[in-house]
């Protein structure tokens, strides 16, 4: 955070010479401002609080915290995840309601699914996944417990899904074997995974249709792809929010339930038949003391 983010609007030389100083300082101490409240700010810069609840209207801001919001953002974007931890400490000290406004933010990427997709491009997106002779999803890092979630839900729907794993530094190798007719669902949010850059990028060279699900359509997986599904990974917390990802999924896979017709409730049935027949699930009234489960072979007959 620089000065000429706060000052901009407003000629310093305008400000009285206590506002001036208060302006310099404010400008001086950018970390302070985050961190701190604003009366620990005053004491700091030996100033009235008065001071700076002054100097906030002076530059058409509504209150201080508003100073204070610009400086914590521009804190945590340098000093990255780090950062954003010592903000959301030192906003927990200051304020009881830490937990009120993670869960208000999540809430708020949860409904922004249905407003930056579209029905028929969920649709579409679906059609495509039921099409492709092979599904491919790749998620790395903190994308990859989505990509495992949404391999599995396309699982029980239709039988083409394959995960993407990389083990062993064979990523390269997995991507190269994806050919044309297949389609590679990949999945990243700011800061995006290098390797899943390079991944896409390969598959895009081997003429793979992409699908993307990503926080941004400047995303670099989400240039070339056929198909691009967002979300909003906004937190006030130290790491980005994965709920509006999970949601996206989940809407991902209902509509490739509503596309999918008789086939996929085939494949869902003959999945829940075998799940029921291997004893998958914790039943009260089959784990009682005394009753046998069915072994595999007689429940299959």
């Amino acid at each position: 955070m620089s000065a000429p983010a706060l000052f901009a609007d407003v000629p310093l030389d305008g400000l009285s010479p206590e506002l001036l100083r208060a302006a310099r300082w404010v400008e001086a101490h950018p970390r302070e401002v985050a961190l701190h409240s604003m009366r620990e700010c005053a004491r700091r810069a030996d100033m009235a609080p008065a001071t700076l609840s002054r100097l906030a209207q002076a530059l058409g801001f509504s209150g201080f915290d508003a100073i204070k919001h610009i400086c914590q953002e521009s804190f945590a974007a340098r000093g990255g995840y780090a950062g954003r931890a010592e903000v959301l400490q030192a906003s927990a000290r200051h304020r009881a309601d830490w937990l009120a406004i993670l869960n208000e933010t999540q809430h708020a990427n949860t409904a922004s699914i249905s407003g930056l997709n579209q029905r028929v491009q969920l649709e579409a997106a679906a059609d495509a996944m039921l099409a492709a002779r092979c599904v491919h999803f790749l998620g790395l890092r903190a994308s990859h417990g989505l990509a495992l979630h949404l391999h599995y839900s396309y699982g029980l729907l239709a039988s083409n899904g394959q995960l993407v794993q990389g083990v062993g530094g064979t990523l390269s190798d997995q991507i190269d074997e994806i050919r044309a007719g297949d389609l590679l669902v990949a999945m990243s949010l700011a800061p995006y995974t290098r390797q899943t850059v390079d991944a896409v990028n390969q598959a895009l060279g081997q003429g793979v249709d992409l699908l993307v699900l990503t926080d941004s359509a400047l995303s670099p997986i989400a240039r070339s792809a056929t198909h691009t599904l967002l979300f909003r990974a906004d937190s006030p917390s130290y790491f980005q929010s994965m709920v509006g990802a999970l949601a996206l999924a989940e809407a991902l896979a209902a509509a490739v339930a509503v596309r999918g017709g008789r086939k996929v409730l085939a494949h869902l049935q003959a999945r829940q038949d075998r799940l029921e027949s291997e004893g998958a699930y914790w039943d009260k009234r089959a784990d009682k003391p005394g009753l046998a489960r069915p072994s595999h072979s007689s429940a299959r007959k």
